[in-house]
């Protein structure tokens, strides 16, 4: 099969006729062979329903339903699963996304032997409310990734079906898909510009509190992708700063002290200076981090996925 396209869906029930159609067109069109898969993320409209139809319709579709609500990373986490096709891409199902880049997006994964192509929306029908947190999130994932995407958010994504059975998503991390590939060894990243269509059905599922889950989520892949197997290169290395630190100023207030004993001057007792609790702190501070990380790295090598490693090629 040449492509798979999975779109999660929340209460999209109006659009997805049209999605499906439109769909449709371009594979017959360009003479693929694919498959939809339609995740139903807990949906209280008649989202279900239309894509039972659809599904009996259409034998290249496919569905499935959440009991409850679960979050864009579960349904493409399952999605990913349940693929079957060469490559695989993944599209909103709002219509903001048109069908029409996908042509494109397969030929760079196809012709161009790239992992991973990230569209570009660069000109977006967003208010500024919207446009200008995104700015600044992606600002930052570029700069802590080190993958230098203008859009990481942007759901219209393709990928070589190898990359998404090597990646696992969940809680909110579908925004970083690009940071987890490149950490399970597919670097070969890049992005293509995408037509983004203004909403035609409904409204945004997604507020602003998004953009503070975005950044939480930031620091928590950052330190997952660098320090995951090894947290006591993060934990002890800081930990060991602020000892030694702590332990420095220690240091210097004793042997001032004991020089002013032994030159008859006048000093303030130890425990009477500030300086003081704040070496014992920065000690105290020190130890615990480095106790973090032990027991972070006695967690890490205990757990069952410590050995996982991507094994390209035998021969």
């Amino acid at each position: 099969m040449d492509i798979s396209i999975v779109i999660p869906l929340l209460n999209e029930a109006e659009s997805l006729p049209e999605l499906c159609s439109w769909i449709h067109r371009v594979m017959q069109k360009n003479s693929y062979s694919y498959e939809v898969l339609l995740i139903d993320d807990g949906s209280k409209d008649k989202s279900w329903s239309v894509i039972e139809d659809l599904s009996s319709q259409n034998q290249s579709i496919h569905g499935i339903k959440f009991r409850r609500n679960y979050g864009k990373s579960a349904a493409l986490n399952i999605g990913f699963q349940k693929v079957k096709g060469d490559v695989v891409i993944t599209m909103d199902a709002d219509l903001q996304d048109s069908p029409d880049e996908i042509p494109a997006l397969y030929d760079k994964i196809i012709k161009d032997d790239y992992d991973l192509v990230s569209g570009w929306k660069q000109k977006r029908h967003d208010p500024l409310s919207k446009t200008i947190p995104t700015k600044l999130f992606n600002w930052a994932a570029r700069r802590a990734s080190g993958i230098y995407l203008h859009d990481f958010n942007c759901g219209l994504k393709s990928y070589k079906n190898t990359v998404v059975k090597s990646v696992e998503i969940h809680g909110e991390m579908h925004r970083y898909i690009p940071v987890l590939a490149k950490w399970a060894g597919f670097a070969n990243i890049t992005e293509q510009v995408v037509e983004h269509q203004s909403r035609k059905y409904g409204e945004t599922k997604f507020g602003l509190e998004r953009f503070v889950n975005g950044f939480l989520d930031l620091l928590t892949i950052t330190f997952v992708t660098r320090f995951g197997k090894k947290p006591m290169h993060f934990f002890g290395v800081i930990g060991t700063i602020m000892f030694l630190l702590g332990f420095s100023i220690f240091g210097y207030i004793v042997v001032e002290k004991i020089y002013a004993l032994s030159n008859n001057i006048s000093a303030k007792n130890i425990a009477d200076l500030s300086i003081f609790y704040i070496a014992l702190t920065s000690m105290i501070i020190g130890v615990q981090l480095f106790l973090a990380g032990f027991i972070s790295e006695m967690i890490s090598r205990s757990s069952n996925g410590r050995n996982n490693y991507q094994i390209e090629k035998e021969v």
